[in-house]
């Protein structure tokens, strides 16, 4: 018999872990979305990101406030660098989309392993302590970290679903989302959407590195292995379905805590894989209700 108060504490740990993934999953599909490009280099300004905000606080002794500001600007500087100095040369050049995937997965491994080279591969964390105070309601525990993460997405989620459905540049990214080549010929500018784009994302990546680098410690490598989490949450919640996305973060988190009660915590990380080789196999465009209903007359017809 489970514990009711262990459940809860596991989908309420589960729910708070997720808003960081949920940030990062949000940042790979808006791009894909919109600049039609699998971002793979995010991780490698995920690292960026981070060790930016490690380097200003922990190194130089800036607030961790302030040292997430510039680390803002150093993640949007180099998003939009990479945007229109690499992505934009190779749209120029009318290359196949596998050049871009190449190239974006080219930038994040240069990345890790000049991070790696200048602050070693030991995991640091952007506080001294990761530990957070706790309150104890009715049996959970929740931290002021939980309570401080949750808000934080709330709140990006929020602005970025007003942004996109009340602002003219929010209306003119659909549109070249939609159709670049028609807006173009209704006077909208793509490069000026694709750069509004990389400087979201950036804003979601560095939210989403401070909420994990306050909670837990970090490696170079570190990044790519939570790039595989919003890949599938991508897939799962159906690409070009940004907020999709971000249920699908939010499901994945919930069912890897849950799979305690079924398999040992080491080989939590095997569910993402069953998750992205059943994705890829069943669910190429996304999960729906009406997929679902389909698989299930398929089911019962044999």
């Amino acid at each position: 018999m489970i514990d009711i108060s262990i459940l809860v504490q596991i989908l309420w740990t589960g729910l708070s872990a997720s808003t960081y993934a949920v940030l990062f999953a949000v940042a790979f599909s808006l791009v894909l979305k919109v600049v039609k490009v699998w971002n793979f280099a995010q991780a490698g300004l995920m690292a960026l990101s981070f060790y930016a905000m490690y380097a200003l606080h922990a190194l130089l002794g800036l607030p961790i406030l302030a040292s997430a500001a510039l680390g803002l600007l150093v993640t949007i500087a180099a998003s939009v660098f990479m945007d229109r100095f690499g992505l934009q040369t190779l749209r120029n050049r009318m290359s196949p989309n596998l050049t871009f995937f190449i190239f974006t997965l080219v930038v994040s491994e240069f990345l890790a392993y000049l991070l790696a080279m200048m602050f070693g591969t030991e995991p640091v964390a952007l506080t001294q302590s990761i530990m957070s105070g706790v309150n104890i309601i009715n049996g959970i525990v929740i931290s002021n970290w939980d309570i401080q993460a949750l808000c934080v997405t709330a709140v990006l989620l929020l602005t970025l679903y007003l942004f996109i459905s009340r602002t003219r540049d929010g209306q003119f990214m659909a549109a070249v989302a939609d159709n670049p080549e028609l807006s173009r010929f209704y006077g909208i500018s793509v490069k000026r959407a694709y750069v509004t784009t990389f400087v979201i994302s950036a804003i979601l990546i560095t939210a989403g590195m401070y909420l994990f680098g306050t909670r837990a410690s970090v490696i170079p490598n570190t990044p790519l292995q939570m790039m595989l989490f919003a890949v599938i949450a991508t897939l799962l919640g159906g690409m070009g379905h940004i907020f999709g996305a971000a249920l699908a973060a939010v499901a994945l988190s919930l069912i890897q805590g849950l799979s305690i009660f079924v398999i040992p915590s080491q080989w939590q990380g095997l569910i993402l894989y069953v998750f992205l080789f059943v994705t890829i196999l069943f669910f190429p465009q996304g999960v729906s209700l009406k997929k679902l209903k389909q698989l299930t007359l398929i089911r019962k017809t044999q």
